[in-house]
């Protein structure tokens, strides 16, 4: 058995060459990037007003001054230039600030009196309202390094800088497999002593949402058909992630088939509660990985959430940044475990405070519905204290 840190630091040594694939724009969300995306050129790419008004040059601004307005520049037009420094020219927003003028003053701030403006200003110095040529990049700028996950901002940032293709990380191909003969499909009407299985449901959804598609299998607990299955699965696909069979049962044949079919165990069982009977391995060439999750509904959440969704990041160069929570109220966990507790947060005064919500234990499902995520206790303590800052792992 290993503790969370070791098993944490046995998955981080293990690589998987991803390939890359080039995307269309419309479909980069939640995609991850394989390139830097690099300016094309200034941002903005001119002096842009940022404010309707009118410009003019500050040096000639005298109060009760008449600015005859000369021009009207619109966004999207060529530069425009003032022709007398005693005149202005009206402005919209996004425009190019016209030649011979450092300053725009918004409308609200003058009275137009047919085609004169009048500014109700003492003072007028230069630069308001105008967003500067490169104030935000410079061309050839990084702007997005590889392994960005991509969120509807970076669509943004992609489009502006004119990429309608962009290469991305394309996860492997993944099989998600549950064992066991008391699970039916969602559709079947379990019969007394059957449950619906939810496991391979509940994981396909955590990895739409990161962009990573797999397919779903069920095998029943009989060792030669599970080995057949495996065995064509991990000739299909490059990941295997397994729900259920991997504890010491008489019909947890996982470990032993996995080991029949060349993959190299580099772990089995965690000191942790819930999602102890982790069985983790891979192929000798490292082209195929194994992640052998007990059949516990909570206890495969946590595990995907802990270890899974984590190392497929890190293969795309994505490092989370670490969560943190405060124990709302005292908590008392005595075995020699890692244990994460279930727990609802608040922002409170700009603080995250986690409320325990224990549940019925590792097979209560219902519980995840009232909760947030999982906060972290580590194994050398027994009694947690309200106000102590412990690792917050969310699932929402």
């Amino acid at each position: 058995m290993v503790s969370v840190s070791e098993a944490t630091q046995i998955l981080n040594s293990v690589s998987f060459k991803l390939m890359v694939q080039t995307i269309r724009l419309e479909e980069a969300d939640q995609c991850v990037l394989a390139e830097e995306i690099r300016s094309d050129r200034d941002l903005p790419p001119f002096n842009r007003v940022a404010m309707d008004g009118v410009a003019l040059a500050s040096k000639t601004f005298k109060k009760d001054h008449l600015f005859t307005i000369e021009a009207t520049q619109p966004a999207g037009s060529p530069q425009l230039k003032l022709q007398d420094p005693a005149n202005c020219i009206k402005v919209m927003t996004g425009a190019m600030l016209p030649e011979n003028t450092d300053t725009v003053i918004p409308f609200e701030e003058t009275t137009i009196e047919s085609n004169r403006v009048r500014i109700n200003l003492d003072h007028v110095p230069a630069g308001l309202n105008i967003h500067k040529q490169g104030a935000d990049s410079k061309k050839d700028d990084l702007l997005l390094p590889t392994g960005q996950l991509i969120s509807p901002a970076e669509v943004a940032m992609l489009a502006s800088v004119g990429k309608p293709e962009i290469k991305v990380f394309e996860f492997p191909k993944t099989a998600i497999i549950s064992t066991g003969d008391e699970l039916v499909d969602v559709h079947e009407t379990p019969k007394p002593y059957q449950v619906r299985r939810s496991n391979t449901y509940a994981l396909q959804a955590a990895m739409k949402k990161m962009g990573w598609h797999a397919s779903r299998f069920h095998v029943a607990d009989n060792k030669d058909l599970i080995r057949s299955n495996l065995s064509q699965c991990l000739n299909q696909n490059d990941i295997l992630i397994l729900s259920g069979g991997v504890s010491k049962g008489e019909y947890d044949f996982i470990p032993s088939v996995l080991h029949e079919l060349g993959i190299h165990k580099l772990f089995h069982n965690i000191s942790q509660r819930p999602g102890k009977p982790f069985w983790f391995g891979v192929s000798n060439d490292h082209r195929k990985v194994v992640f052998a999750l007990p059949g516990n509904p909570v206890s495969t959440f946590l595990n995907f959430y802990r270890y899974v969704k984590p190392w497929m990041y890190k293969q795309m160069g994505i490092t989370e940044k670490p969560k943190w929570a405060i124990l709302a109220s005292d908590f008392n966990f005595q075995p020699k475990l890692t244990y994460f507790l279930q727990v609802k947060v608040q922002n409170e005064q700009g603080q995250w405070r986690a409320y325990p919500i224990p549940g019925g234990g590792s097979g209560d499902f219902v519980n995840l519905n009232l909760v947030d995520g999982f906060l972290e206790l580590p194994l050398e303590k027994t009694d947690f204290k309200a106000g102590e800052v412990f690792p917050f792992l969310p699932f929402r």
